[in-house]
């Protein structure tokens, strides 16, 4: 057994073995999500980075999220794309684990930036007095550098004590490599790999914790007035929905892993397994891109009355 776990040097990934006859037609589908995927989520990019008019607190941590939203899928479709053109689908241990932790700290970080942004609706709606001595440029950066650092730490040290495990298997049935799953071909965890997760969760659940409370305190705040109803429904709304979309994709793929039945359709698993890969990368950038569409027309219908006025 130890001469057979000393030679595994590559991981077979299930789930497509049903797919023979239509790959050309996912080949395409995938490839379309893909550039999808990086055209609304540059336009984001690109569009806050060139209007200075949106170097405000919400639209840089938007920034991010998008430029996240571009790490974590690049982490699958590029190798998910050749796996489609390929029949058999293999993936060398050390690129098991760097597609794992790519995948795994995207989605640490879009917690964390989500509840930034949460951090930020409060300040501004809740405590506007003080807005702008709380969210400094140098105070933004550094929210900014922590809600990057702190996932990828998370997920490095998560992904190290998989990566120190001896190995007594190579199959991992997902279409993709996750953490999780290898970890369950170990001969014998250490230690180490199982007070890990009590870390994880914490992460988690602190950050929802915050979430939750942040938007418990909005709401009660903007039943007070007009305008902060008005603020709620203009700035709010939009990452409400954003961050619904993202924990409900989340919560699908995990929840699904731990306890799905296997009895379902290959396809349909495949489509549970990669809809938190599908699904925010491109409705975010919408929300939030109708957002600033709707604030760019009323920003031309000022300066349009400003020059009627001259």
């Amino acid at each position: 057994m130890m001469d057979n776990v000393s030679v595994i040097t590559v991981f077979t990934l299930s789930g497509l073995s049903g797919t023979v006859s239509l790959r050309v037609t996912l080949f395409v589908l995938t490839l379309l999500c893909y550039s999808v995927i990086w055209l609304v989520n540059l336009i984001i990019i690109v569009t806050i980075i060139v209007d200075k008019s949106l170097h405000e607190p919400m639209y840089i941590f938007l920034c991010n999220l998008c430029i996240n939203g571009l790490y974590g899928t690049t982490g699958f479709y590029p190798k998910f794309l050749h796996d489609l053109l390929w029949t058999t689908h293999l993936i060398s241990v050390p690129g098991c684990f760097l597609q794992g932790f790519v995948l795994h700290s995207s989605v640490c970080a879009d917690f964390s930036l989500l509840a930034l942004m949460s951090y930020d609706r409060y300040m501004a709606i809740c405590r506007p007095l003080v807005y702008h001595s709380m969210m400094t440029k140098r105070k933004i950066c550094f929210y900014v550098l922590l809600s990057w650092i702190i996932p990828f730490n998370l997920i490095f040290i998560g992904t190290g004590t998989t990566a120190t495990s001896r190995l007594c298997g190579s199959h991992i049935p997902k279409i993709y490599c996750v953490n999780w799953l290898i970890s369950n071909l170990a001969c014998s965890p250490p230690m180490a790999q199982v007070i890990y997760p009590a870390f994880s969760y914490t992460f988690y659940f602190l950050h929802a914790v915050f979430i939750v409370w942040s938007y418990a305190y909005l709401i009660k705040t903007c039943q007070t007035s007009k305008e902060n109803k008005h603020k709620f429904m203009q700035t709010c709304l939009p990452h409400l929905l954003t961050l619904i979309v993202f924990l409900g994709s989340v919560a699908f793929d995990l929840l699904y892993m731990r306890f799905g039945s296997k009895e379902l359709s290959e396809h349909l698993q495949n489509f549970m397994a990669i809809e938190f890969l599908v699904v925010p990368p491109i409705i975010n950038p919408l929300i939030y891109g109708f957002r600033l569409t709707q604030l760019r027309k009323r920003e031309n219908v000022f300066q349009n009355n400003v020059h009627r006025r001259i």
